[in-house]
């Protein structure tokens, strides 16, 4: 059986999110719910980062900067939405940056006025 990538820290992350969804609710501002969710992690004793830039490149040449909501442990990004639903063009998107980075684990997270949405994504061939 193979080991999930960063299970550990993956775990914290979702734990941090349902903390957050179930004290502040969904549906409100993506900021307030980024705040929590950086007291929270901190809480869960993971290093966090926020707003931090990453560098995209396109043949050797920097043509645009992607800034993250969250990196946790300088390994895995956390996009943060607050919306009814993920669009397929948010999860494009949000693949597209995990892909040019040098990341290989990201999570993006809705906190829909109705339910909390976690969906991971993990890109390895570099």
């Amino acid at each position: 059986m193979e080991k999930l990538l960063y299970s550990n820290e993956s775990y914290k992350i979702r734990g941090a999110c349902f903390n957050v969804f179930n004290t502040l609710g969904g549906g409100i501002s993506e900021k307030i719910i980024e705040r929590a969710m950086i007291q929270e992690l901190s809480f869960q004793g993971l290093e966090t980062e926020d707003q931090s830039r990453i560098d995209i490149f396109y043949r050797g040449k920097k043509i645009g900067v992607y800034v993250p909501d969250i990196i946790v442990n300088k390994k895995i990004i956390v996009e943060i939405k607050s919306k009814p639903s993920i669009t397929k063009e948010d999860e494009k998107q949000f693949w597209g940056y995990l892909k040019d980075s040098k990341y290989k684990v990201g999570i993006l997270v809705n906190f829909s006025p109705a339910k909390l949405i976690i969906k991971r994504f993990i890109h390895t061939n570099k």
